[in-house]
């Protein structure tokens, strides 16, 4: 009798043993998979790169499809999953990811050329010629601008850019020397102290 209880307890024990390893291994694993992947961090825990603008077309260097990719740099401290599978903990130097921008589709047709081929050369069809529309322009050059209405209508549409190049591209526009940025919260924003009036 005295070996059954001896082997009943070794039984109990040995079960409780396993039902503690298998906890820690479930806790340990379950720490591992909270981890998210890197793209997903929030505002605050990421700052990205400022995009290479081109001087001829003020837009990012590389813009295709209406949309840029800069790099992403993780806080310090932060723990995330790279696009690998590994995950990595972050020193505030290191390029995590990579977040796309909207930006716009230039191709080399300039609006200040395209508005004064309008305004002084519409009647022969020029700006048309040069947005690349040659039938059109062959058009205005053999009707004189369509006997100068042609040449209104064009002029009025090409300046508030309704017509645009053929190939579907924007227009190259001259922002002086600085770009527009639009208004809105990102991480620099975030970053930012508020301070009341």
């Amino acid at each position: 009798m005295a070996a059954y209880w001896r082997s009943l307890l070794c039984f109990r024990s040995a079960t409780q043993a396993l039902i503690i390893c298998a906890f820690c291994l479930t806790v340990i694993h379950s720490l591992g998979n909270d981890v998210d992947n890197c793209d997903k961090l929030r505002l605050g825990q990421y700052l990205c790169k400022e995009p290479k603008i081109e001087d001829a077309t003020q837009e990012p260097e590389n813009c295709k499809d209406r949309l840029a990719s800069v790099e992403c740099l993780p806080a310090p401290n932060v723990r995330c999953r790279l696009s690998n599978g590994t995950v990595f903990k972050f020193g505030g130097e290191e390029v995590g990811f990579s977040k796309s921008i909207p930006c716009r589709n230039v191709s080399g047709y300039s609006y200040k050329v395209a508005v004064a081929l309008s305004l002084f050369l519409g009647w022969i069809g020029a700006d048309r010629f040069y947005l690349g529309y040659p039938a059109l322009g062959l058009l205005k050059f053999c009707t004189v601008g369509f006997c100068g209405i042609g040449s209104l209508v064009d002029f009025m549409l090409i300046s508030m850019q309704i017509v645009g190049p053929s190939d579907g591209s924007d227009y190259i526009v001259d922002y002086y020397g600085a770009r527009l940025t639009h208004l809105s919260i990102t991480n620099e924003t975030f970053r930012k102290t508020q301070i009341s009036p």
